[in-house]
């Protein structure tokens, strides 16, 4: 059994991505509407790194992580999506098994990341909020670096183990993956050999990860709304609302949609529905995300419109 297993193994050399639609006239148009949204997400984030960038209001903690959250929400769609608009331009949708593994890692380090760094964004806003006066002194230059440093490392922990653990299934059957990129959910369903660890190592780190940061956000908050309500300036808490608003609805779009793809065990008919999860994961969240934080922030709207007065009057 044991050098059959061996020969199994090695079975599958690629993968067949089906895509987000397999009738070929919907193509097209899924084809434009992905390529729009590929541009103006990667052209939203990068305006509101350009605003960080030339505006000194915003030369602050909290956009420096807002600005983090710019770039990996480019590289996010940058993993998946242009991958997906090559396949109809060159008639191939298969993908090497070390290409599926590379796509994989790196979704769930920008993915993992994005969950550590909306964590610091809350903290941020606690110490902003209920520590006014140390709030300088505990969210210094370094003490953001830390923070950014230790979110990288984590997330590069979770990534590599999901992938090295995956390496130690056998791929012998079909190779068509129900999704328009590799994903851990929909590969389990191509394995020959037993995926109960594996689902349990990702239920498990999903929870760790997912229950540890959600905990700390939560907790951050009640003691900011504890703290904002005792304010007696309006102005001072509607901008409170406002900030603590945005990072809010980006927290449960993002979380929402993560804990319906990962945690859960034995999901051999979600694939469809998970595809809808994936264009929230990859695509919309990523794009939606400068909309949010841009519409609700007068310091980052006056910045946006700088940017794009000095643009015109370079043209």
């Amino acid at each position: 059994m044991q050098p059959e297993a061996r020969t199994n193994r090695t079975a599958v050399t690629e993968f067949i991505l089906l895509g987000l639609v397999e009738t070929d006239n919907l193509q097209p148009m899924v084809f434009v509407l992905f390529l729009f949204a590929y541009l103006v997400t990667v052209g939203g984030n990068l305006s509101i790194l350009a605003a960080i960038l030339v505006e000194p209001k915003l030369h602050t903690s909290m956009y420096f992580f807002l600005g983090n959250l710019s770039l990996l929400d480019i590289g996010c769609i940058t993993v998946t999506v242009p991958a997906m608009l090559g396949h109809p331009l060159s008639h191939k949708r298969t993908v090497p098994y070390a290409g599926c593994l590379s796509q994989l890692f790196f979704f769930h380090l920008l993915a993992g990341m994005d969950c550590f760094l909306l964590t610091a964004m809350a903290y941020d806003r606690f110490l902003a909020i209920c520590r006014p006066l140390t709030y300088r002194t505990r969210m210094r230059q370094t003490v953001q670096r830390i923070l950014v440093v230790v979110s990288w490392a984590c997330a590069f922990t979770n990534a590599l183990t999901h992938t090295i653990a995956l390496t130690t299934l056998n791929f012998c059957g079909p190779n068509e993956v129900n999704h328009f990129y590799c994903d851990l959910p929909q590969l389990f369903q191509l394995s020959c050999s037993s995926t109960l660890l594996n689902e349990l190592l990702l239920f498990g780190m999903s929870f760790i990860m997912v229950g540890t940061t959600a905990g700390l956000i939560i907790s951050s908050y009640i003691h900011v709304a504890a703290a904002v309500v005792r304010l007696r300036s309006a102005e001072g808490r509607k901008k409170a609302f406002s900030t603590c608003g945005s990072h809010l609805t980006v927290v449960c779009l993002f979380y929402g949609t993560g804990m319906f793809n990962y945690m859960r065990l034995g999901s051999e008919e979600a694939s469809d529905k998970d595809k809808g999860v994936g264009v929230f994961n990859t695509m919309i969240n990523p794009m939606l995300n400068p909309l949010i934080y841009s519409l609700r922030n007068s310091d980052v709207q006056g910045a946006l419109w700088q940017v794009l007065v000095e643009r015109q009057s370079l043209t």
